[in-house]
């Protein structure tokens, strides 16, 4: 009798997306990219977002809930310090909040009368100021976007995100193209060396008119201002002075939202009640 069963265990003999081992191979790593790609487009499509405004900034920045538990349990100077400088951005937490109300709002994301929502508020989808703008648009009833990293610490998504648009991208570089393919506008938080990395990719995109020109908000001048000195970019010639008017600097979630509209961002009314 002809026993086959060595062949049959034979990694070779598994069909292509059965074998993990070969999915995960160097020689994959394209069609790896594509499936990261096509999975996300396939299903914001089903859902009709046709458009984005992406909210970036640091992860971690605490919610008003999560300051007073750390000042809580904060114990010794340095941890009590820590807790405490944590808690002085609290106001940023609830500033884009607020701005993803406005967005969703205002902006279209609630109704789509043609299958579609426009300015659906986006984010990296994990905590902080990520968390505080899904939040802010599922409080009015509004869809929202997190599109997760796997990161070495694994990320997890925050729980404001709608679920079935929540997605997670092994490779930065298509997380980041999906951030910025449907991107209307961009609102930038105070952040660290991610937020910094998704802000330049935004600017050199426009600067270098590799993506349409698109309303750029940073919000909280006095970090901002202290952050990033533009002004010396300009002095040294390492940019040109209407490079600086590639985005806004403001304060309030409401400046925000009215800078973006001055940059040209069309705000989808919702239907009249009749």
């Amino acid at each position: 009798m002809n026993d086959s069963k060595a062949q049959m265990a034979s990694p070779s003999y598994l069909l292509p997306v059965e074998d993990r081992e070969f999915l995960l191979s160097d020689e994959l790593r394209g069609l790896r990219f594509a499936l990261e790609y096509s999975k996300a487009e396939i299903l914001l499509r089903q859902w009709g977002i046709r458009s984005t405004v992406v909210v970036f900034g640091s992860a971690r920045i605490p919610s008003p809930e999560q300051a007073e538990a750390m000042l809580s349990a904060a114990r010794g100077p340095d941890e009590r310090a820590s807790a405490e400088r944590r808690a002085r951005h609290v106001h940023y937490y609830e500033t884009a909040r607020l701005f993803a109300r406005i967005v969703s709002e205002r902006g279209g994301a609630m109704h789509a009368p043609d299958g579609h929502h426009n300015n659906v508020i986006a984010t990296g989808g994990g905590p902080g100021i990520m968390e505080a703008a899904n939040r802010g648009a599922v409080e009015v009833g509004a869809p929202s976007i997190g599109f997760n990293i796997t990161l070495p610490m694994e990320q997890r998504p925050n729980s404001y995100s709608t679920p079935a648009l929540t997605f997670r991208f092994h490779y930065f570089a298509m997380r980041k193209m999906h951030l910025a393919m449907r991107a209307n506008a961009l609102a930038v938080f105070p952040g660290g060396f991610g937020t910094m990395d998704e802000l330049f990719e935004m600017l050199t995109l426009t600067q270098t008119r590799k993506a349409p020109p698109l309303p750029i908000v940073l919000v909280g001048t006095e970090y901002w201002r202290k952050a990033v000195n533009f002004q010396h970019l300009l002095d040294q010639d390492m940019i040109a002075a209407h490079d600086l008017e590639l985005f806004d600097i403001v304060d309030t979630a409401e400046e925000a939202w009215q800078a973006m509209l001055a940059r040209g961002l069309k705000a989808h009314s919702p239907p009249p009640v009749d």
